[in-house]
């Protein structure tokens, strides 16, 4: 009997990706996208912290929100709003990162250059961002785009290349490779952070090293009677841990104390000067209570503090390189300051030079300024908005006018002049609280910095206006306490409070935004008075 050979026909053709496939393929473009992020902040540290992909392009994202919204992420998220934006860009590129790998699975190489195209794209925020001083900024997110479009490529090969034998994906070489660079990725970031930055550790090291002088002016002692003993109210002095923090800085920057430098120049100034901090140090210091406030702070809201400030006074630096206000005949009417990540704040020269304490501090509360405030040197000016006058880790200073130049928030809707408005806050009792009836101590406090507070009243629901009872003044450069006793009777009320500066001016009623050139109105709260 003969056998019949049967020829042997073609190999059966690959299947096509199956659902588990496109879901390894999306789960391939997120690992990719997270080694990616991990191997680029792992060469920011090296580099320096501000030139990782996420702070360039969310500090892009910043300088290009309109001011509307950066208003309402204040309000929303406070002093969070930074890490809040930041968890945004990682959601948005987690999606992509999704899409990116589902992509790579139709088209391998397309899917590994979508990936080195958002490098590049990190790369040329950074390099284009204001405080970019060096091409090698470009290099974190360069280095990570090219090492997240390898390792796509290479997870989607295993995705496309069938196991032998078969004509299914191989996917336990899939995992096993996404599992392996994941957890180096992940090691390799942490040993970074672990490690540290040597430009954060030099900054670190020079701030721990510096010794503030004596100042040559003291401050005067607080009046005992400035911090009344009242439950709930806020301190008179804000500690540097609770001092409240806005600005647009992803990452706070952190400076070697020993290379910073202050550049002097422009429209009136004599002749350019550089001042190292060893030389403002040397100067005659001055100490002075001192409370900010921050445009961005509505009606009874939490951006305003009060500190101890020591540095040098700005005036004399100014006439010492030849500056003149506009009274006497100087042709600059605008001093831009400008920050090493390139905010710029304009001041008016005059307010500078008129007398009032505006002073380089590199002291804050008896301590260098902390990094988050300033570190080494900023500007404080009694009687402005931080937007206008507040500048942190000060760089460089020019002489110009107002009609030359717009600095950074002027063009994003805000006033290019900003006195503090005259405000006041109840801090105690708190919004909708449940007092018991009985003697209630409604406190708070109330500022008009360069003008001081001449005046407080509590009026509750509709009754007339009573004057509180206010505490010891500081100066006319602090804000000041206050308390009224309430007799409180059960039910709801409605307590509401105004303060008079000093020159005579009560807070109007009508509540306005703080767009754009500060906040004002009168602030109430509702509480519920318990009976007996």
């Amino acid at each position: 009997m003969n056998a019949t050979r049967t020829a042997p026909g073609p190999d059966p053709a690959p299947a096509g990706p199956t659902r588990t496939d496109r879901l390894l393929a999306a789960l391939g473009g997120l690992v990719s996208a997270y080694v990616a992020l991990a191997v680029a902040d792992l060469a920011s540290f090296w580099v320096r912290p501000e030139a990782g992909p996420v702070v360039a392009v969310g500090g892009t994202v910043v300088d290009r929100t309109p001011a509307a919204l950066k208003e309402w992420a204040i309000r929303a998220f406070g002093e969070n709003d930074k890490t809040v934006l930041q968890l945004g860009i990682l959601l948005l590129l987690a999606l992509l990162a999704l899409g990116i790998g589902l992509l790579a699975l139709r088209h391998r190489a397309l899917g590994a250059a979508a990936v080195g195209a958002f490098g590049l794209l990190g790369a040329v925020a950074a390099v284009t961002r204001p405080d970019s001083a060096s091409v090698l900024d470009a290099v974190p997110s360069l280095v990570g785009g090219a090492v997240g479009a390898l390792l796509l490529y290479v997870l989607t090969g295993r995705l496309l290349t069938p196991r032998p034998g078969t004509a299914r994906a191989d996917r336990r070489g899939f995992l096993i490779v996404a599992a392996t660079t994941g957890l180096a990725g992940t090691g390799a970031a942490a040993i970074g952070r672990a490690v540290g930055s040597p430009v954060q550790e030099n900054a670190t090291a020079s701030r721990e090293a510096l010794r503030l002088p004596r100042p040559t002016s003291a401050a005067p002692a607080v009046p005992a009677g400035a911090q009344l003993d009242v439950p709930g109210i806020s301190p008179f002095v804000t500690p540097n841990r609770d001092f409240y923090r806005v600005d647009t800085a992803l990452v706070v920057p952190r400076i070697d104390a020993d290379r910073w430098r202050l550049r002097i120049h422009g429209s009136g100034v004599r002749e350019e000067r550089t001042v190292t901090l060893r030389e403002l140090l040397a100067r005659p210091t001055v100490e002075r209570d001192i409370t900010l406030a921050c445009v961005s702070n509505e009606v009874g809201g939490p951006y305003v503090g009060n500190a101890r400030w020591l540095g040098v006074r700005l005036a004399d630096l100014l006439r010492e390189a030849g500056v003149r206000p506009p009274s006497e005949g100087g042709p600059a009417d605008q001093l831009v300051a400008r920050s090493v990540d390139g905010m710029t704040i304009g001041t008016p020269v005059e307010a500078v030079m008129d007398g009032r304490d505006a002073l380089l501090a590199f002291g804050m509360n008896g301590e260098p300024l902390p990094f988050a405030h300033g570190f080494p040197v900023r500007m404080v000016v009694p009687g402005l908005y931080g937007y206008v006058s507040a500048c942190k880790w000060i760089a460089s200073i020019e002489l110009t006018t107002f009609d030359a130049y717009n600095a950074y928030w002027v063009p994003r809707g805000w006033a290019a002049q900003a006195p503090v408005k005259t405000q006041s806050r109840i801090d105690t009792p708190r919004p909708f609280a449940r007092p018991a009836a009985g003697t209630v101590m409604v406190a708070g406090v109330a500022w008009a910095q360069h003008r001081g507070i001449r005046r407080v009243q509590v009026r509750i629901d509709d009754g007339p206006w009573r004057d509180a009872r206010l505490a010891a003044e500081d100066s006319a450069d602090t804000w000041r306490q206050w308390v009224h006793p309430w007799a409180a009777t059960p039910g709801r009320h409605t307590l509401t409070v105004r303060a008079t500066d000093g020159t005579g001016a009560t807070q109007p009623e009508e509540r306005t935004g703080t767009m754009p050139d500060g906040a004002q109105g009168w602030y109430s709260v509702d509480v519920t008075v318990e009976g007996p």
